[in-house]
């Protein structure tokens, strides 16, 4: 049976894929957005959302919970520190993927990943979603009167 064999092993041995998780994770709550490859960041999302969701809970365990998987004092700080400000109130959904295309040498899909509530340009372009019926006909009929407008207020030459 193949239950519970999910896990992308991204064509490496166990040790080396749970340091590259481990320096991931650390280096995405760090700088908040970091650039990769696809399969290493979905598997990366997988590690780091339930990490942050450990973080929730501020307590002595959870703390050496999460130290045990990043295995760096200063991210462990930030994670209980700033991220959970901002993205406490989630009920889930921290990290967001978006695709960039192909690198240019070997093709591979590369990405951004990143913390949802830390990037400003999204958050500052919220718009109102206001939306307008008007028939074909009308519009036409509108613009006209307008350009009857201009065309008299022209000087005759």
């Amino acid at each position: 049976m193949r239950h519970n064999k999910k896990l992308n092993h991204l064509s490496r041995t166990a040790s080396h894929r749970e340091s590259m998780m481990a320096n991931m994770a650390c280096s995405l709550i760090k700088h908040k957005r970091i650039t990769t490859t696809l399969p290493k960041a979905k598997a990366l999302k997988k590690y780091v959302e339930p990490l942050i969701t450990k973080a929730k809970n501020d307590t002595t365990n959870s703390r050496r919970v999460v130290f045990s998987y990043l295995k760096d004092k200063h991210a462990v700080s930030e994670l209980f520190g700033e991220v959970i400000n901002k993205v406490g109130d989630r009920p889930g959904g921290y990290t967001r993927i978006i695709k960039l295309g192909t690198r240019q040498d070997d093709a591979a899909p590369i990405c951004f990943i990143e913390l949802v509530d830390f990037d400003e340009n999204m958050a500052k372009t919220v718009k109102k979603a206001t939306r307008t019926r008007r028939s074909k006909k009308a519009a036409p009929k509108a613009e006209a009167p307008a350009e009857a407008a201009a065309v008299a207020e022209t000087p005759a030459e």
